[in-house]
């Protein structure tokens, strides 16, 4: 069964950097487009940072030039970087695969942007 450990998160200034990781294992990870996801208290989970199998990335407006996304297919793991922050990327980050459909969802690492 595929298990998602995501790290990382913490307290954070507005303009402060935080870099976020997601270990991926019981898959063959690189042959996956895999994504970065948040959700904040009383919202839904979006989509903030995705790369495909070749490392293609997206990102939507919100943190596009502020937010990173990498992997290393060596070591099953996907990170974030998030640059700028403000205290709206304040919530619950996931990792999980680019798709409709998902593995089992981890537990989330938090993330608060606060002075």
């Amino acid at each position: 069964q595929v298990q998602l450990v995501e790290s990382g998160g913490g307290l954070v200034q507005p303009g402060g950097s935080l870099r976020l990781s997601c270990a991926v294992s019981g898959s063959d990870f690189s042959l996956f487009a895999v994504g970065w996801y948040r959700q904040a208290p009383g919202k839904r989970r979006d989509l903030v940072a995705g790369i495909s199998s070749a490392g293609s990335t997206y990102y939507p407006d919100p943190v596009r030039g502020r937010f990173t996304i990498s992997r290393d297919n060596a070591k099953n793991t996907v990170y974030l970087q998030m640059n700028s922050l403000k205290p709206e990327d304040t919530a619950v980050y996931y990792c999980n695969r680019q798709s409709t459909t998902f593995w089992p969802w981890g537990q989330g690492t938090q993330v608060t942007v606060s002075p």
